[in-house]
């Protein structure tokens, strides 16, 4: 089973292209604490698609706080140097948006979730 739960914070901004007829990629890095007395964290790329990826790019921004429900994807590819490289990303199936919304005159501060379309 492919199932991975993150909570964190924004450390980019999210980038959204367009990749296509009528679909849309946004990626952003997310940075999630490791318990530990050092405040570690690890830096995790989050892809989200479509629909998702409008509403991550239009609602979030560094520093805010998500929860990720996704599963992991490897890729591997060789550069311009024939240097063999690879990279694990998740995959985002929805993303909740846990800081308050920063936008004036807004009624409440309760999680807004976005699933994928």
């Amino acid at each position: 089973m492919n199932v991975v739960t993150l909570i964190g914070n924004l450390a980019t901004d999210v980038e959204v292209r367009d990749v296509g007829d009528d679909k849309k990629v946004a990626n952003f890095l997310l940075a999630v604490d490791r318990p530990t007395a050092d405040d570690e964290a690890d830096f995790v790329r989050i892809t989200a698609w479509n629909r998702q990826a409008e509403v991550c790019a239009q609602f979030l921004a560094k520093g805010r706080r998500v929860a990720v429900d996704g599963r992991l994807r490897s890729s591997s590819w060789e550069d311009a140097e024939g240097n063999r490289r690879s990279a694990i990303e998740v995959v985002a199936k929805s993303v909740e948006f846990l800081s308050p919304p920063d936008r004036e005159g807004a009624a409440e501060d309760t999680p807004f979730e976005t699933a994928a379309a």
